[in-house]
């Protein structure tokens, strides 16, 4: 009996063990899920309020430039409703003057008489000299009555006295249909918090969550406390919901993210197996006559359970894998984007330091890209880009080490690793003449075509004798002097490269 007892303690305490590391694979997997759920939701609104501030900033520039006078007005009433149609974010593009009055907008009928002096993002403009994006609280349109989230920009005078605000204005409900594409469960929750503590939007969605003060839940505690990036088990202070939250900041703008998946749904499956599971084990201790058949059929059951979770956690780290790809290539071009660029230069200049080898790198700028996007659009620019980009990947991807990225903007670059100046001033030129032969017609280069100017260095790194920035320093000097050259040229650095 001693042993049936100790056989039947036994299979309590496996089965016991088991239902435990079930549960904790459970709840790594959630923790997976939701944090990749608010990277999409802050990658999202960080788009989303760049687009609307990237079309603020040639507002601000052009009524800065042109004024407001009646010409320019009707000019740029054009202009503001082009924005609208091409970002389908944006509810509305307007102009206020320094008095708060309605100056210009977006739409075909315009208000009359309407001033927001007293809305929260003039005051701010009005009272702040920054330059920069603001992002205001959600307000309550006047002509509309939709709720919007407002991202403003100050205007000046030509002396730096306020002389007005361009106003983009975003849908919430922009924000609530993406949301409302995400699983979240029924009873989870996602949210978007602006840093000081208001509520932009929330689904469950409610009027009345918009604009509320959030910084006394344990949500906004567990930011402050955790930082940037974090996950907690937090008990809903709207309605009393236990859940797992994984909260992200923007990168970009002063707002996080939450998305919170309800812990009963989460470990509902669980639950349900494990009671089965349980069910099982104490039959099998009920029937210990049988218990060698028993325990064939059970360890099957055991080994087939096992091998799904290693299927699932294979699954996982898969697609952890694929979103770590996408997160190191740039969206517009397909090349590698800053960060793989950053850890790729940091990698081969330790190669290239323990082999006493050389690396090179060749700084691209586009020539007068802000001219092309000013006369033929935003869109057009990503076209051009996005050509210039393959071309700079066909002339530059024939060896498995060098590397084609985006730096930002319409600067491009290629690292060369085990390639001095002259091979690198030859594949530069290579790429330039490449682009010249695409004849991109640009009406604002002396060419009348797209070109680019280059910057070439390379250096053999010493130990305590040089850093990587030195090689992007020395490559950005000899791009400022192809571009005071004449652009459309590569030059090299005059530095030389130590034996």
């Amino acid at each position: 009996m001693v042993f049936v007892a100790v056989v039947c303690l036994s299979l309590l305490a496996l089965d016991g063990w088991n239902s435990w590391q079930a549960r904790e694979v459970q709840l790594r997997q959630m923790n997976v899920a939701a944090s990749n759920l608010a990277r999409a939701m802050a990658q999202q609104a960080d788009d989303t309020l760049k687009a609307a501030d990237s079309a603020l900033v040639g507002i601000v520039e052009r009524v800065e430039h042109d004024g407001t006078g009646p010409a320019a007005v009707e000019r740029l009433r054009k202009v503001l409703a082009a924005q609208v149609d091409e970002f389908p974010q944006l509810d509305g593009l307007h102009i206020y003057d320094q008095e708060g009055n309605w100056v210009a907008n977006s739409r075909r009928t315009p208000p009359q008489n309407l001033n927001n002096a007293g809305r929260e993002y003039f005051i701010f403009h009005r009272t702040h000299e920054d330059r920069g994006p603001h992002i205001g609280i959600p307000v309550k349109s006047r002509t509309s009555g939709e709720l919007l989230v407002p991202v403003s920009r100050r205007i000046n005078h030509a002396d730096g006295r306020f002389a007005g605000v361009a106003l983009a204005t975003i849908d919430i409900d922009f924000f609530m249909k993406f949301y409302d594409s995400l699983d979240i469960g029924e009873a989870g929750a996602v949210a978007l918090v602006l840093e000081n503590g208001t509520m932009m939007t929330r689904r469950p969605y409610s009027p009345e969550m918009v604009g509320r003060d959030m910084r006394e839940t344990g949500l906004f505690r567990a930011y402050r406390e955790q930082g940037a990036v974090g996950m907690a088990f937090i008990r809903s202070s709207q309605d009393g919901t236990m859940r797992l939250n994984s909260f992200r900041r923007l990168e970009n703008y002063p707002l996080f993210v939450s998305a919170a998946l309800s812990k009963d749904e989460i470990l509902a499956g669980w639950w349900r197996e494990t009671l089965w599971h349980s069910a099982g084990v104490v039959l099998l201790v009920l029937v210990v006559g049988f218990v060698g058949w028993r325990l064939v059929k059970q360890f099957e059951l055991q080994i087939q359970t096992e091998a799904e979770l290693r299927q699932a956690r294979d699954a996982l780290q898969t697609l952890n894998k694929t979103l770590n790809t996408l997160a190191m290539e740039d969206g517009l071009t397909g090349l590698a984007n800053r960060r793989q660029f950053d850890v790729t230069l940091d990698n081969e200049f330790g190669r290239a330091m323990r082999n006493a080898s050389t690396l090179a790198l060749i700084m691209m700028d586009v020539d007068c890209f802000k001219q092309y996007n000013d006369i033929y659009g935003h869109a057009a620019g990503d076209e051009c880009l996005q050509t210039i980009g393959r071309t700079i990947a066909k002339v530059a991807g024939h060896r498995p080490g060098d590397l084609a990225a985006r730096y930002g903007g319409e600067e491009l670059v290629v690292l060369l690793p085990n390639t001095d100046v002259a091979g690198a001033v030859i594949l530069a030129e290579r790429i330039r003449s490449a682009v010249r032969d695409l004849k991109i017609v640009h009406a604002g280069t002396e060419d009348g075509f797209v070109t680019l100017s280059a910057g070439v260095d390379a250096l053999k790194p010493v130990p305590g004798a040089a850093q990587p920035k030195e090689l992007i320093r020395a490559a950005d000097q000899a791009l400022y002097a192809a571009k005071a050259g004449g652009r459309n040229r590569v030059c090299a650095s005059m530095r030389p490269v130590p034996a």
